[in-house]
């Protein structure tokens, strides 16, 4: 029979534990989250079969650009192959076209997510914090636009060009940063909006809200429409700017098999490439159409416990029709990945991350036979860039000193 002592000990034990415990439950139940979730039900994920059938043809990617920084993301190649991108850290780098030499543009004192070309030269950087940049001759980059329709950006992501006009599309994901970008597939209400900036007037115009985490964005063939994609919806869609549909949006593709990213578009061979960020996660799918409370305890949850979406290199390309011409995957611990930027350029397919520590690249012409071969013996190069710094030029309009690039 337990002592008065140990009684006693017991209690002292079991108290602050009986404490802990119900201190626990009531932050699971009644913390406060700001969201207002709404139920829907998602479509049943697509099969892993036909079009979406699991494959390898990412295993071989080549990676550049080790060591210069984490998270190339929104990269983007101009019309001599050197490739830009965004880094967590704010800066802005440029490579050489064989990824052997880059430098640094500029810095943000946010986080760039999105590059295009600005139609009067320079850069033009959707940055997540900051809003719609561009970046000049300079090495700050000046603000464009960081609202539309009175509403402050929360979380700029992507920007595209036109090529015939002074118009620069570009996509606000959603009402909350990007450290909380949960709260929007969690609450699914749709925050997210696609905008017009026009450089010459300097005038934003919203031509979509309500979207579900707008994302990846790429003006179409002639200008003649921009796609934004709806991450959260696991669909692109469409809106159209020239033609009798002018004006009017619709579905380019519905019902991925996983989280589209950033999206691209190539004249030459005429294809959109679309990043997946994860395959579709099962947990998220299934909180979709439970009870409010519940989706607000998963945001209480620690971290570790919240839905997370599964490491996957996922890439698709698609013809104008919305319609999936290739399927490149690699399921593995050390794939490269997440992918959430595509470009094609030349011979390569150029890829960009939100987290990995590098680029990568894959030969065209192994996804499609008869495209320009890439450099001989391309799996053997190690490219290990080095830091160019350009002497200081004062051009107006100069992004950086005319960098000589080795063609191979």
């Amino acid at each position: 029979m337990p002592s008065l002592k140990s009684k006693q000990t017991m209690k002292k034990i079991l108290y602050p534990l009986a404490v802990l415990v119900i201190a626990a439950v009531l932050y699971l139940l009644a913390w406060p989250v700001p969201i207002e979730p709404v139920a829907w039900t998602p479509p049943p994920a697509p099969a892993l079969t036909g079009i979406y059938e699991a494959n390898d043809k990412l295993k071989d990617v080549q990676r550049f650009g080790a060591e210069v920084g984490i998270g190339p993301e929104g990269i983007n190649v101009d019309a001599a192959g050197r490739i830009y991108a965004g880094y967590e850290d704010g800066r802005i780098v440029m490579f050489s076209n064989n990824g052997t030499s880059y430098q640094e543009l500029g810095k943000t004192e946010g986080r760039p997510l999105g590059i295009s070309f600005g139609p009067n030269g320079g850069l033009v950087v959707a940055d997540a914090t900051l809003g719609l940049l561009h970046l000049g001759s300079g090495t700050t980059p000046k603000v464009l636009a960081a609202a539309a329709d009175g509403v402050p950006f929360a979380l700029a992501d992507d920007v595209d060009n036109t090529r015939l006009d002074k118009n620069l599309y570009f996509s606000d994901a959603a009402a909350y940063p990007l450290k909380d970008v949960l709260y929007e597939f969690v609450e699914h209400r749709g925050t997210g909006r696609l905008i017009q900036y026009n450089v010459q007037s300097k005038e934003t115009k919203v031509l979509m809200k309500n979207l579900l985490f707008a994302n990846g964005v790429a003006v179409g063939p002639d200008d003649a429409y921009v796609l934004v994609n709806e991450t959260a919806a696991y669909r692109v869609m469409r809106y159209w700017l020239k033609g009798e549909k002018a004006g009017t949006s619709d579905v380019f593709i519905d019902n991925l098999p996983g989280l589209p990213d950033n999206i691209s578009y190539n004249d030459n061979n005429r294809r959109f490439w679309l990043a997946l960020y994860s395959p579709r996660v099962a947990s998220l799918d299934d909180l979709a159409s439970k009870p409010v409370w519940m989706k607000k305890l998963a945001l209480r949850l620690p971290k570790f416990l919240q839905p997370a979406p599964p490491h996957k290199a996922w890439v698709l390309a698609l013809d104008e029709n919305g319609k999936v011409i290739a399927n490149l995957q690699h399921d593995a611990k050390g794939a490269y990945g997440p992918i959430t930027s595509v470009r094609e350029w030349g011979p390569w397919l150029i890829f960009g991350s939100l987290t990995a520590d590098s680029l990568a690249r894959l030969p065209v012409n192994s996804v499609f036979p008869g495209s320009p071969p890439p450099p001989a013996n391309w799996q053997q190069l190690k490219p290990r860039p080095h830091h160019f710094v350009p002497p200081k030029v004062e051009e107006e309009g100069v992004i950086g000193a005319e960098e000589d690039i080795e063609k191979k």
